[in-house]
C-alpha cells in the first residue's frame, strides 16, 4: 500500500518521476515553489512528450502566504488566419484533429514559465537562473531517458493516425517502429531549444530567432500560425474564481477552462448532505452533480471576451441551492449530453516558507495534433479543435479568440490553516476527480495517499475518447455497482487502476510546516520531498 510522503522543507509531486525529482532538486538548491515547478514543468515535457510539450498550454494557482492567490492563464489564441472561412474552403465542416490543420492555436506553455518566473523574482525574490531550471530537461533531452508504458502504448494505439503527420515519425518512431517500454528515447533538437531558452530567455519563443525558427517550421508544416501570432502572444496574470465549500475556500482558473464547472461541483455537492465516501450516495452525488455543472460548462464557457454570463453568478448561495434542488438522490439524471475530450499532466509543489503551486499543463489530445518540428524538436498542440465551426456556436472559430479548456488547476485553503494543491489529467475527468480527492480528503477525512489511490468514476470523455458513460473501476463494492445501475447510470465497470482515470496528484502545507505529497498510483509519478 501506498502511504503520504510527508518532509519540512519542501515537496513535488508530479506523474513521472524524473520531473518531481527535477522539481526537488531545484528545492534542494535553494530556489522556492516556482522555480522548482518549472524545472518539473519542463522535464515532464520531455519525458512525458505524448501527454505535454512545449507546444503546449498551461495555467498556474499560486499561494503566497498572507497575501491572494494568484492565477497565471498561459493559453495560446487562434491564428490571425484561421476562421470559419479558412476551413469551409478548405472542404471540411469540422477542424481536422489531426495534423498541420489541428495545430491552429499559439502554444502558450512558455509564457507561462515565463510569467511565474517573472512573479517569482518580483514577489519571492527568486534568484535561480534559468540555465540550473532548465538543467534537468535539457539533459534528459539529450542524454535521453527510459520510455514508459503509457508512451509505448500511445505511440503503437495512435500510430495509424498519426505516422504520416508531418515531422512525427522521424520524432516518436525511432528506427521507424514504436518504442518498447525502457528504450532510451533521445530528443536532440529539443534539447538544443532548451538550451537557447535558458541561454537568451523564454520570451525568444515568441520573439527573437528562436521564434522566428518555429514560425518558419510551422508554415513548412502547413499551419496557419505565423511569428506575428507568436509575438502578439502574452501570458495573463489573474484573479482566479473561487468558492466556499464547507467552510473551506477553494479557487479555480476563470474560462477559457473548465475552472468554473469544478467549483461549481464541488458547490452543490456540499449541499447534498452525504455524510461518508465510498457508498452510493457519495458516488451519485458527486456523479448527478458534475451533470449540473457540466450543462452550464457547455452552455456558457468560452474565451471570457465572448462569453455572455459572469462566471461569479453561477457561484452564489442562491444558484448552487438551486441546482442541488435538482437533484434526486435516487434517481439519475438522463445522460450524456455535449462533450469534451482532453489529454494533461497535473504537477504541485510546496517549499519550506509555505508558498504553493498548483499547475497544469496539456497539448490536449494524446501527441496533441502530431505535428512534431523537426529542427526544434517540438510538438503542436491541438486545443483549437474545441472550436465549432458554426457561427451560431457558442464557441465558434475566431481570429484571436482563445479556445475552451478542459484543464485547469485546483487549490485550497483549508478551515484549519492548511494549503491544498490538487488535480488530474483527464478531459472531462478533471473536474470529477478533483472533487472526488477533494471530499475524500478534506470533507471525509482519508488520508492524502488513500484519497488519490481510491476508485474512481468518469462521466463523459477523456483522452480523444468518445465514450460518454459512466465508467467506474470495479474496486468499489459490488452492492454500491447494483446500486448505481438501479438508479439509472449507464455504468460500464473497468479495471482496478485504469489509465482512463488520468493521473492526480496532490501537495498538502500544514501550518506547523509539515508538507505531505501524494501521487496516482496510474502513472509513473511520485511525491519527492526533503
Amino acid at each position: 500500500m501506498l502511504h503520504t510522503v510527508q518532509s519540512f522543507r519542501g515537496m513535488v509531486t508530479a506523474s513521472h518521476h524524473l520531473a518531481a525529482r527535477a522539481g526537488l532538486r531545484v528545492l534542494e538548491d535553494g530556489g522556492n515553489a516556482i522555480e522548482a515547478m518549472i524545472a518539473a514543468a519542463s522535464t515532464i515535457a520531455v519525458v512525458y512528450p505524448h501527454m505535454n510539450a512545449l507546444g503546449g498550454d498551461n495555467f498556474w494557482l499560486i499561494h503566497t502566504p498572507g497575501g491572494e492567490v494568484t492565477g497565471i492563464d498561459a493559453c495560446g489564441a487562434a491564428a490571425g488566419r484561421a476562421d470559419i472561412a479558412f476551413y469551409k474552403k478548405q472542404g471540411f465542416d469540422a477542424i481536422p484533429s489531426r495534423g498541420p490543420l489541428a495545430a491552429l492555436t499559439v502554444a502558450g506553455a512558455v509564457s507561462g514559465w515565463e510569467e511565474a518566473y517573472r512573479f517569482s523574482k518580483e514577489k519571492w525574490g527568486g534568484r535561480l537562473p534559468l540555465s540550473r531550471i532548465l538543467e534537468d530537461a535539457t539533459f534528459l533531452a539529450r542524454d535521453g531517458f527510459a520510455v514508459t508504458r503509457t508512451q509505448a502504448a500511445n505511440t503503437s494505439g495512435k500510430l495509424e493516425e498519426l505516422k504520416n503527420v508531418p515531422g512525427f515519425a522521424s520524432t516518436f518512431l525511432p528506427e521507424g517502429q514504436p518504442p518498447a517500454v525502457g528504450y532510451r528515447f533521445r530528443q536532440p533538437a529539443l534539447a538544443e531549444t532548451l538550451k537557447v531558452l535558458a541561454e537568451k530567455g523564454l520570451d525568444t519563443f515568441y520573439r527573437g530567432d528562436l521564434a522566428r525558427a518555429i514560425a518558419a517550421e510551422l508554415e513548412a508544416a502547413g499551419s496557419p500560425i505565423t511569428l506575428a501570432d507568436l509575438e502578439s502572444h502574452r501570458a495573463l496574470r489573474l484573479k482566479p474564481l473561487t468558492v466556499e465549500v464547507a467552510g473551506h475556500r477553494i479557487f479555480n482558473m476563470p474560462p477559457p477552462t473548465q475552472g468554473l464547472a469544478s467549483l461549481i461541483l464541488l458547490g452543490v455537492f456540499d449541499r447534498l448532505g452525504v455524510k461518508e465516501a465510498e457508498g452510493f450516495d457519495f458516488v451519485h452525488g458527486l456523479v448527478e452533480s458534475t451533470k449540473r455543472a457540466f450543462r452550464i460548462r457547455d452552455r456558457y464557457v468560452t474565451d471570457p471576451h465572448y462569453m455572455k454570463a459572469d462566471p461569479k453568478s453561477f457561484l452564489t448561495s442562491e444558484k448552487l441551492d438551486a441546482l442541488a434542488a435538482e437533484i434526486s438522490m435516487k434517481t439519475a439524471l438522463p445522460w450524456p449530453e455535449a462533450a469534451a475530450p482532453g489529454d494533461t499532466v497535473w504537477l504541485g509543489a510546496a517549499d519550506s516558507e509555505g508558498r504553493v503551486v498548483s499547475f497544469i499543463q496539456s497539448i490536449y489530445w494524446e501527441f496533441g495534433s502530431g505535428v512534431a518540428l523537426p529542427e526544434t524538436g517540438i510538438t503542436w498542440q491541438n486545443r483549437g479543435v474545441s472550436f465549432s465551426l458554426d457561427p451560431s456556436h457558442h464557441n465558434c472559430l475566431k481570429p484571436h479568440r482563445r479556445p475552451f479548456h478542459t484543464i485547469q488547476p485546483a487549490l485550497g485553503h483549508l478551515n484549519d490553516g492548511r494549503v491544498m494543491a490538487y488535480g488530474t489529467m483527464g478531459g472531462e475527468g478533471q473536474p470529477q476527480t478533483q472533487a472526488m480527492v477533494f471530499a475524500r480528503h478534506v470533507l471525509f477525512g482519508q488520508e492524502l495517499q488513500q484519497a488519490v489511490s481510491a476508485p474512481r468514476w468518469l462521466l463523459g470523455r477523456t483522452w480523444g475518447a468518445s465514450a460518454t458513460n459512466l465508467r467506474i473501476e470495479n474496486r468499489f463494492a459490488a452492492d454500491v455497482l447494483a446500486a448505481l445501475k438501479n438508479a439509472g447510470h449507464d455504468v460500464d465497470v473497468i479495471s482496478d487502476f485504469d489509465e482512463v482515470m488520468g493521473h492526480a496528484g496532490a501537495v498538502v502545507f500544514h501550518p506547523d510546516g509539515l508538507i505531505e505529497g501524494a501521487a496516482d498510483p496510474r502513472g509513473n509519478g511520485l511525491p519527492a520531498g526533503f
